[in-house]
């Protein structure tokens, strides 16, 4: 009889999200199929981690020389004073979404705006030079802001978001890196109007609202390229507008991969097998 030898051994490196919930995260499934398809000796698992353990958490993960950590909701923040250094995208960010730990040395970065400019760049997008509108001013908006301010600064962007104090600290962080200008709804004709790039942040246009948008369809224009970070739907109400105004158009879907992609190869030191982390994420939504 020909038995198949576990691939859980002594030799294999784990990663985990940390986060409260986390049932629900694709993480696991996702990074699992890569370093499987890769033949990587490596484990992925999800730990519910309450606020109050966090510290605790990421100091057991550093004794047991875990090999990354993703860090979600509700923990970003807090668990920047748990690491040993964190970079300087990051920290202009103001939370971490990954850790890498190299011999007891927790290295921290955020991983969600790298991952919406490679989702820019896999679609043959550079955002430098260009004339862009970010829409919303959330932690999303944060990320995708403060990377693209940092690593491929338009000439100039605007933020346009509903939360004034929100909208204008961004925009004053952002501000010294890259020609960054605040505004608000009530701007947005005039706005896109000239844009190359529309970036949508914020959860409008979401299940279950799928009909909900906050851009008229007569705004969008030919020469427009409309990326929206909502991937559920993965085509939502406004990339349907765009797409039938003449637009290209970018899933949220590129952006969830873009930094899943960021972490696996950042932990395994090879490129990521983003086909199959595609077929995964498709076959789980």
């Amino acid at each position: 009889m020909n038995l198949k030898l576990p691939r859980i051994d002594a030799r294999v490196r784990v990663c985990a999200i940390f986060g409260h919930p986390v049932g629900h995260s694709l993480s696991p499934v996702l990074h699992n199929a890569g370093f499987e398809a890769l033949d990587l000796p490596f484990v992925y698992v999800a730990h519910d981690i309450a606020p109050g353990s966090l510290s605790d958490a990421i100091r057991a993960a550093r004794t047991l020389a875990y090999r990354g950590l993703s860090i979600t909701i509700p923990h970003k923040m807090a668990a920047m004073s748990c690491v040993d250094q964190i970079d300087e995208t990051a920290r202009a960010i103001g939370c971490i979404n990954t850790i890498v730990n190299d011999n007891g040395h927790l290295k921290a970065t955020n991983s969600d705006g790298l991952g919406a400019l490679r989702a820019l760049e896999t679609a043959g997008v550079s955002p430098k030079g260009l004339n862009v509108v970010v829409l919303g001013s959330g932690g999303a908006a944060r990320a995708i802001v403060m990377t693209l301010a940092m690593h491929a600064p338009p000439a100039r962007l605007a933020v346009i978001g509903v939360d004034v104090s929100e909208r204008a600290k961004l925009v004053a962080d952002a501000c010294d890196k890259a020609n960054v200008v605040e505004s608000d709804l009530s701007s947005l004709a005039t706005e896109l109007s000239s844009a190359d790039l529309l970036l949508h942040t914020t959860p409008v246009g979401m299940h279950p609202k799928e009909d909900n948008t906050l851009v008229l369809p007569e705004l969008l224009h030919p020469g427009l390229t409309v990326f929206d970070a909502v991937y559920n739907p993965r085509r939502t109400r406004l990339l349907r507008d765009a797409a039938q105004r003449g637009c290209r158009v970018i899933e949220g879907l590129e952006m969830f991969l873009g930094q899943a992609s960021v972490q696996f190869e950042l932990w395994t030191g090879v490129p990521a097998p983003t086909q199959v982390f595609r077929a995964v994420v498709e076959a789980s939504l």
